[in-house]
């Protein structure tokens, strides 16, 4: 059995054997103290959404893994096995979900991680206990 479970079980019992009064102060605390807001959740839903397919995931953990923390587009194709339109969409839906920076260079677009959508996204991840 879980841990949530375990305690919401444990809450339940408490509530049906116990007055009202009694039961909200010995049942456990709420399941969810920090709900993002609806407007937040939008957000963070638009940057999954972006990183539903595992090409774009990769994408991502490359870009990131980058040692000078950029990439040329150029390069892409060759490294991903895809042709070169099918990365621009890719690298399309990850600028404009926020998680790339874009930067034209002569013919090349040039590509890094925005480290604050990423700390965003694991904001939502992390637990709080």
């Amino acid at each position: 059995m879980s841990k949530v479970a375990k305690h919401f079980d444990i809450c339940q019992y408490v509530s049906m054997t116990t007055s009202p009064e009694t039961a909200a102060d010995m049942c456990c605390a709420p399941l969810l103290a920090d709900v993002i807001s609806d407007d937040d959740a939008a957000d963070i839903a638009s940057i999954f959404k972006a990183l539903s397919d595992p090409i774009r995931v990769r994408l991502i953990s490359f870009v990131n893994a980058a040692p000078n923390g950029e990439v040329c587009a150029c390069d892409l194709p060759a490294v991903f096995d895809r042709s070169q339109p099918t990365m621009s969409h890719h690298l399309s839906i990850l600028t404009k979900a926020g998680l790339l920076e874009r930067e034209q260079r002569g013919k090349w677009a040039w590509f890094r991680v925005r480290p604050t959508q990423l700390a965003a996204m694991a904001g939502v991840l992390r637990s709080s206990t």
